[in-house]
């Protein structure tokens, strides 16, 4: 998957379902995605809190854009988090881990985005393995389900875990064929209380921290995993 910004619930079911997984950070970077910007709660329904860059192109690698420095968006962005979540009952712990991934000294918005994805699992106690595939399989110019099946071929799995949206991208005989199980994980959308507000799915994982415990968040993480 490519690196994303503090992504939500689906994302890191997939990170709980797998030993190893891969950050695509030599792809072609995607403007209006989620790699520097996610959703979080407002009061009329839903805002984006995201991470200015500089000269991003879709002509770049994810892992070649910088991101502008934090002294023009950082304390905006905690502000507006703050103004979303400072009710919140786990808003304590959750503003500590945000600060932490945002202020760490790194200039890329791979390293960036990644970094929200480790330090999320590091808090929810996830022990899955990291890897860029800039720095691993040395296979940037193959294309789609070559290059995945050649990097689950290098790491030698046995099963290759996707989101819904790679059922449309990957055949399970292409797979099987080459001795790999193609396996999905649905995401999990369900309900939980976000104070009075009727509730938003597929928010920022940063609004099920604020609302859930640690181990209720662990729990939502193993449903409709690996099918």
């Amino acid at each position: 998957m490519q690196p994303y910004f503090f992504p939500y619930i689906g994302y890191f079911q997939l990170v709980a379902d797998v030993d190893r997984f891969v950050f695509y950070d030599d792809v072609n970077f995607i403007k209006n995605g989620w790699i520097n910007r996610n959703r979080v709660l407002a009061d009329d329904g839903n805002r984006y809190v995201t991470v200015p860059l500089s000269g991003a192109s879709p002509s770049l690698k994810i892992r070649d854009i910088q991101i502008q420095p934090r002294d023009i968006w950082l304390r905006k962005m905690l502000e507006s988090i703050r103004h979303a979540y400072a009710k919140a009952p786990h808003y304590a712990a959750v503003s500590q881990l945000i600060e932490q991934c945002l202020s760490a000294p790194v200039a890329q918005i791979s390293t960036l985005a990644s970094q929200t994805v480790v330090d999320v699992c590091k808090y929810l106690d996830i022990a899955t393995e990291f890897v860029a595939s800039s720095t691993q399989f040395g296979n940037s110019e193959l294309k789609g389900v070559n290059r995945v099946l050649d990097i689950c071929a290098k790491e030698r799995a046995r099963i290759y875990v996707n989101l819904p949206g790679g059922r449309d991208l990957y055949d399970d005989k292409t797979f099987r064929s080459n001795g790999v199980e193609l396996a999905f994980v649905e995401p999990n959308l369900s309900a939980y209380p976000q104070f009075d507000h009727a509730f938003q799915p597929g928010l920022s994982i940063l609004d099920v921290l604020m609302f859930n415990s640690k181990d209720r968040v662990r729990e939502m993480l193993s449903v409709g995993s690996g099918s």
